[in-house]
């Protein structure tokens, strides 16, 4: 089975001139390193239907007509009622979104068979500037603190100005707890930098500073999918990197693009391809503060 392309010399990307077909290619190219990121965890849709020129549709339910063969997740809304997720649970899925102008899919920190249990610990590097040296410095202070509290961090370009920064984490906390430990781990690395750090949510409060952004660990929400295209131009990718590449200074925040994957998995792989084997449990005094 192959997913047909429907206008496949549609043009997703109009300054790049990438098409659909451009687009459903790589992400068949990173499949393999791809799918066990996002396997089994409800995703929204994020879909630019005329191109990145136009606006976005975010889709969180399963768009009418999918295929049977699509992983489906049921979730209860807390307002009552259901809604039906996809799961990126194999290649032909990801050709799929391809073909419903799917630039950018979304996941969830959790799986669907405990999706109340998060396995991922997120924090959004957000700047309120274009420094990126400064991300890259947040990063790394926020790598150590959350050594210093037993866990282990990975990093990701979030493929737009600014660096994911995930603890993979046993399933062994709900969602409010692991929000609230979040909030506290970043009270505190901001609070050790409070010059370049904060966690004040209205802009005109942070006077330039970055944000560490703790939302994506609330119930339900949603980050860029690692290895997902962003829509912006040139195609940057949101890119799982090393920590000596954080560190470096010739890191950009586009540095990897759709056209450069390719290349880009081949002299280094995945740098996230052990990031299970080294799930943590929450220390108690941060769910217990």
């Amino acid at each position: 089975m192959r997913v047909p392309l429907s206008n496949p010399d549609k043009v997703l990307f109009p300054a790049d001139g990438i098409t659909k077909a451009d687009l459903a290619d790589y992400y068949e190219r990173v499949a393999d390193v791809m799918l066990p990121h996002v396997r089994d965890r409800p995703m929204n849709l994020w879909r630019w239907n005329r191109g990145i020129a136009h606006d976005v549709v975010v889709q969180q339910s399963l768009p009418k007509g999918a295929p049977e063969w699509v992983a489906r997740c049921e979730v209860s809304r807390r307002k009552g009622g259901d809604i039906t997720h996809g799961m990126i649970n194999d290649a032909e899925t990801l050709r799929w979104l391809a073909q419903q102008n799917c630039v950018t899919p979304h996941v969830w920190n959790a799986r669907c068979d405990r999706r109340e249990r998060p396995d991922r610990l997120v924090f959004d590097l957000d700047p309120s500037g274009d420094d990126f040296d400064e991300i890259r410095r947040a990063a790394l202070a926020l790598r150590d603190r959350l050594r210093d509290v037993g866990l282990v961090p990975f990093a990701k370009l979030s493929g737009s100005r600014g660096i994911h920064v995930v603890a993979p984490l046993k399933r062994t906390r709900n969602a409010d707890e692991v929000r609230a430990a979040s909030q506290i781990l970043a009270d505190r690395v901001a609070a050790e930098h409070a010059d370049t750090l904060t966690t004040e949510w209205r802009k005109e409060k942070r006077e330039g500073r970055i944000l560490v952004d703790v939302a994506r660990n609330t119930y339900g929400q949603t980050l860029v999918a690692p290895y997902a295209v962003r829509a912006l131009a040139g195609a940057p990718v949101s890119a799982p990197v090393t920590w000596d590449e954080v560190a470096d200074a010739s890191l950009t925040p586009h540095a990897f693009t759709l056209r450069t994957m390719a290349a880009r998995m081949a002299a280094v792989g995945d740098p996230w391809a052990e990031i299970g084997a080294h799930a943590a449990t929450l220390p108690r005094d941060l769910v217990k503060a």
